[in-house]
């Protein structure tokens, strides 16, 4: 399996303005921090920013590199004579450099994902069933963003395939990302409302999402939910471009990848799909649509890189939903819908269809703000109460801001309560909850909602 390390001198043949400051040449690039909190030992400190003020504390926590953008007295450096000491003129643009160099040496599938809704979990369905024929390495957490995506493919080693998250906020952010990722699939989720403060419109929201295409190889392809009334329309329409193929999964659209025969229980769903001309049948032991879409993104995926149809569906079998994700918690017969990583009126929806599909005693709606959202805030804050009156909810619980809108705009529940914040939450809910209730917990990750469950 193929295995390349990049060093100082690699940095010195793709980048000006490197100096060394203490140590060699021969000096390897193997794992890499930028967060003097967190770092290991034997990994590299890139002091970005305000980071330079904390050097040292990377060192006395077993950092054996240090990349910064500051001249460091000989005192200094001579307290640390086996620390690798390299000056750059912008520590985050050598970040991205390196990972883009590593990235080029690896010849390897690489798979970007991006969208509104269901990135995260996508990345881990598509890793999942890619790592039936591949070693893979894949986004952990949140580092999905300029930061993020190049320590990921810094950490290359022996694998032989790579599956990256791309998060954006802004336009031109995904165009960063892409040129350093370079991947030979890229796929988008869907175009919804996360972070329409930012960018004014889900158009323009879209325009953001397709920066992902400049990256994209020649001769690579592009995977879309032909259930995305924009994505789907753009396909149709707008997309002139003939350098590489797309491919389509759906639901109810007419696509190259699409479930039929959809069986759903509280233990999970199972559909069948026609799998490059074999029809199989696919159970997750997960209950939602969202989960169906992520399962498709990752079959389109598998029938381009051939993988078998049976380790697919073995892989799909066998899913696992990550932290703060639709993760169900039970204690003291009471189950917990941890789903407190981000909110959008999207998730929100989904959210709340899968609270109403778990059987329980009483439905507990336990929602917070949704961030980003600019002058959509109210309206879409008053969708969510409305998508809340389609359910049979017993109490809805807000806290926030903005959750207010929710909360008025709710008719159809049997208890409304409106708290300031979190800790208003676990209280109440100490107070209230009862054996057999079914609560779900959702807000924007800022709210800290994930703490409501830690201490419940």
């Amino acid at each position: 399996m193929y295995r390349y390390q990049v060093t100082v001198k690699n940095l010195y043949e793709i980048q000006l303005g490197v100096e060394i400051l203490q140590g060699l040449f021969s000096y390897e690039f193997l794992h890499c921090n930028t967060n003097s909190k967190t770092i290991k030992e034997g990994e590299t400190f890139f002091a970005i920013g305000e980071g330079n003020n904390y050097i040292e504390d990377a060192l006395k926590k077993g950092a054996t590199g240090c990349v910064t953008e500051r001249y460091l007295s000989k005192e200094f450096m001579q307290k640390y004579p086996e620390v690798m000491f390299v000056k750059v003129e912008d520590s985050l643009k050598t970040l991205q450099n390196l990972a883009a160099f590593k990235r080029a040496v690896y010849n390897i599938p690489v798979v970007a994902i991006t969208g509104s809704v269901g990135k995260t979990s996508t990345k881990d369905t598509v890793a999942a069933v890619m790592s039936k024929k591949y070693n893979v390495l894949k986004t952990e957490g949140n580092f999905n963003n300029h930061i993020g995506l190049p320590l990921t493919i810094i950490k290359l080693e022996e694998h032989d395939a790579l599956v990256l998250e791309m998060g954006m906020n802004h336009f031109g952010e995904i165009e960063v990302l892409t040129d350093i990722a370079r991947p030979n699939i890229a796929i988008i989720t869907n175009i919804g409302t996360a972070h329409i403060g930012n960018l004014g419109s889900r158009e323009n929201i879209l325009e953001a999402k397709l920066e992902i295409l400049q990256g994209l190889q020649e001769t690579g392809t592009l995977i879309i939910n032909n259930d995305c009334d924009l994505l789907k329309n753009w396909n149709e329409n707008e997309n002139d471009e003939n350098w590489f193929d797309v491919l389509t999964y759906s639901i109810n659209e007419k696509s190259d990848i699409k479930a039929e025969d959809i069986k759903t229980t509280e233990q999970g769903t199972s559909y069948k799909v026609c799998y490059r001309e074999e029809d199989i049948e696919v159970k997750l032991p997960i209950f939602g649509e969202p989960f169906i879409y992520n399962s498709l993104a990752a079959i389109s995926v598998a029938s381009v890189l051939r993988i078998n149809p049976q380790d697919v569906v073995e892989a799909l079998t066998n899913l696992k939903v990550a932290n703060k994700r639709m993760e169900v918690i039970e204690k003291n017969s009471i189950k917990y819908i941890n789903d407190a990583y981000n909110a959008s009126y999207e998730s929100m929806k989904y959210a709340l269809e899968y609270l109403a599909n778990i059987t329980g005693k009483r439905k507990i709606a336990v929602l917070g703000d949704m961030f980003e959202l600019g002058e959509y805030t109210e309206e879409l804050h008053k969708k969510v109460g409305k998508e809340v009156d389609k359910y049979n909810i017993d109490i809805l619980i807000t806290a926030g801001k903005f959750s207010k809108y929710i909360n008025e705009e709710a008719q159809n529940v049997k208890e409304k309560i409106h708290l300031k914040d979190k800790n208003e939450v676990i209280e109440k809910l100490k107070e209230i909850q009862q054996e057999g209730d079914v609560i779900l917990i959702k807000a924007s990750n800022g709210m800290k909602f994930y703490e409501i469950v830690e201490k419940i």
